[in-house]
């Protein structure tokens, strides 16, 4: 992690997101349907963001814990082809993923909210979360959103990251 440049200054290096999903595109509350799946909510405009960083060629990954087939389906509707799902080790996916793109992991932002976050954080250039993140991940992270998981926090830094590298704007409404 380089920790001599600030948060803004990083951003210009980003060429590839890596996101957990509870408690980042969700708030980390799921309703348990009878038929045993995990039913979540997430912010349509985390989803729209992903659609758009992936439709402008930024690799966008999803390390998961959960082993949720709607969420690989929500996924793969929104263009994300790199869905891990079911990870223990996330650092093993974390490093799938980047030699797929031949990435560096100083290439990388990733927002993760807890413990199983931890170790693919501390070795990513970027580390984030959102701003209801648990406290360990908060001390690693070079930004903490101003928005909790599930409410925006990964609008937040993929706008941030496409804004800087002048790929965001009203040209991508007709991306949705």
């Amino acid at each position: 992690m380089n920790s001599k440049k600030n948060f803004k200054e990083l951003l210009g290096q980003v060429k590839a997101f890596v996101f957990d999903v509870d408690g980042v595109f969700t708030d980390g509350t799921v309703v348990l349907h009878p038929s045993g799946e995990l039913l979540r909510t997430s912010n349509t405009r985390d989803g729209y963001a992903v659609h758009v960083a992936v439709e402008r060629g930024f690799p966008v990954a999803i390390i998961s814990g959960g082993k949720s087939e709607s969420v690989r389906q929500r996924f793969q509707g929104l263009g994300v082809t790199d869905i891990y799902l079911g990870i223990n080790d996330k650092l093993e996916a974390l490093d799938d993923f980047r030699f797929k793109y031949g990435l560096e992991l100083s290439d990388i932002l990733y927002m993760g909210d807890d413990l199983p976050d931890y170790e693919a954080m501390q070795r990513v250039g970027i580390p984030t979360c959102p701003r209801d993140a648990a406290p360990e991940i908060k001390q690693i992270s070079l930004y903490i959103s101003s928005f909790d998981g599930g409410k925006g926090c990964v609008r937040d830094v993929i706008e941030q990251v496409l804004r800087l590298n002048g790929k965001w704007g009203p040209s991508t409404y007709a991306l949705q």
